[in-house]
């Protein structure tokens, strides 16, 4: 019996160990395959992330910031607002780029007029070079707050390195340097949670616009909407779109055959669409909700320097020594990562509509040699851009600037992107659906409308 006894035991003991191994191999069997469905949801993320991130530029950050200041919790309804129409506008972009296998002006010129071509490469490059001018002036501000180095220097500087990084760097690594710079935006939400906030309040304001649309709200306001629905994010979005298609050899590197089109890969470019406008309407509201937290809720209205802008982060780190300086070394990695991300994004986006426009060979995936035109149009909107900052203009009412023209813009290029869209000889069975034609022409219709009201209320 003791004998039966101590087998019966055995056999219990060796059951029960089965039984935990077999649970132990089920758990990291589980863990490796949610590793694996999470490392193959970042390698589907791509130009639509990259986008997200440009879209929170040095533009980006000083509008968001002085809507803070300005008016509180006030304009925080904007970003959830803009969110489907952003989405819409860029997942048409990326679907006319997938489904043609062309950037957005190769597409304008193969099927309209020639006066809408040119007139959309202009509006486009006029829009691209204020902005790329106010973001490097951003970014050489920034830095003098460390360092008494001439402004013009520090633009020239700045303007270089990113001609450098943008022609000398292989387009796979520079694709992964411009997806983890985004992570620069998380210093925002963290100050935002640490200064504590009163989130019944923050959400009541964010889901009830409180309007009072005097001539400051409406610049502020359409400075919103454009430095989110930008001009250059459509012409960028479309052509990277094509550039990962030729990179993953679903498109021949002429473009002379059809891409090879998938429902998987449609719902990857979606995915990454999805990511890339959430990251940048997320940012964006954070952005807001600290500066109204820190700057506004303690009477600064107005930010008129770098310096002014860099003391939203200092609840971050007010337990720190020098946290002042602490404040201004997060916010200048913010503002010149982003920049070093933004400005290759905005003369990139120049370079493929001018390109496209006279049947030049482009793409970041070249080198320098075999696409030589693609480049200097680079060279040229970087140039054009730095010069604009030798005319005396504030770096930061510059970029405030740049967000409300890029709103101007971006009007009759929405109409533009509607009707392509839209056009089955162009998007056969891929054209928008009916959601989709709703938020395209819904984000046209808002904009034309602020910015008609905005124009009426200036002059």
């Amino acid at each position: 019996m003791a004998k039966q006894s101590r087998t019966r035991k055995t056999i219990n003991q060796t059951e029960k160990r089965i039984v935990k191994t077999e649970k132990k191999a089920r758990i990291l069997t589980k863990s490796y395959f949610n590793y694996k469905r999470f490392n193959r949801f970042l390698r589907i993320l791509g130009p639509g992330v990259v986008t997200g991130a440009a879209d929170d530029d040095p533009s980006g950050i000083a509008t968001y910031s002085q809507a803070g200041a300005m008016y509180g919790f006030g304009l925080l309804w904007a970003m959830p607002f803009m969110f489907p129409l952003l989405l819409a506008v860029q997942e048409s972009c990326s679907r006319i780029g997938a489904v043609t296998g062309k950037g957005l002006a190769a597409v304008i010129r193969d099927n309209y007029s020639r006066k809408l071509l040119l007139g959309s490469v202009l509006i486009v490059f006029v829009a691209n070079t204020i902005n790329i001018g106010a973001d490097l002036g951003a970014m050489a501000a920034t830095m003098q707050l460390f360092f008494h180095i001439n402004f013009a220097v520090l633009t020239i500087a700045f303007a270089a390195l990113i001609l450098l990084l943008e022609i000398f760097v292989k387009y796979r690594t520079y694709t992964k340097i411009l997806k983890w710079l985004a992570l620069m935006l998380l210093a925002y939400p963290l100050t935002a949670i640490l200064v504590g906030q009163n989130w019944a309040q923050v959400f009541h304001a964010t889901v009830h616009p409180n309007l009072h649309l005097n001539k400051d709200m409406l610049y502020i306001l359409v400075g919103i909407l454009g430095t989110t629905i930008s001009p250059y994010l459509f012409f960028w979005d479309t052509s990277e779109v094509v550039e990962d298609e030729k990179m993953t050899h679903r498109l021949g590197e002429k473009g002379l055959n059809e891409p090879k089109l998938t429902k998987h890969f449609l719902r990857s470019v979606r995915v990454d669409n999805f990511t890339g406008m959430l990251i940048a309407t997320l940012g964006a509201w954070f952005i807001v909700l600290t500066c109204a937290s820190v700057l506004n809720f303690h009477g600064v209205t107005q930010i008129n320097s770098a310096a002014d802008a860099a003391n939203a982060l200092q609840p971050l780190v007010k337990n720190f020594p020098h946290s002042g300086l602490i404040a201004k070394i997060i916010f200048s990695t913010g503002i010149i990562g982003l920049g070093l991300l933004a400005v290759p994004v905005l003369a990139g986006s120049s370079g493929y509509a001018l390109s496209e426009t006279f049947r030049m060979n482009e793409g970041l995936h070249k080198k320098y040699k075999k696409a030589k035109g693609f480049y200097v149009f680079i060279i040229i909107a970087t140039l054009a851009g730095l010069g604009i900052n030798f005319i005396g203009i504030n770096p930061i009412k510059a970029l405030v600037f740049a967000a409300v023209f890029n709103g101007v813009a971006a009007v009759p290029l929405l109409f533009l992107i509607a009707r392509v869209g839209n056009n089955p000889d162009i998007m056969g069975e891929h054209k928008n659906g009916v959601l989709s034609n709703i938020f395209v022409m819904l984000a046209f219709l808002v904009m034309l409308a602020a910015v008609a009201y905005m124009l009426i209320t200036l002059f």
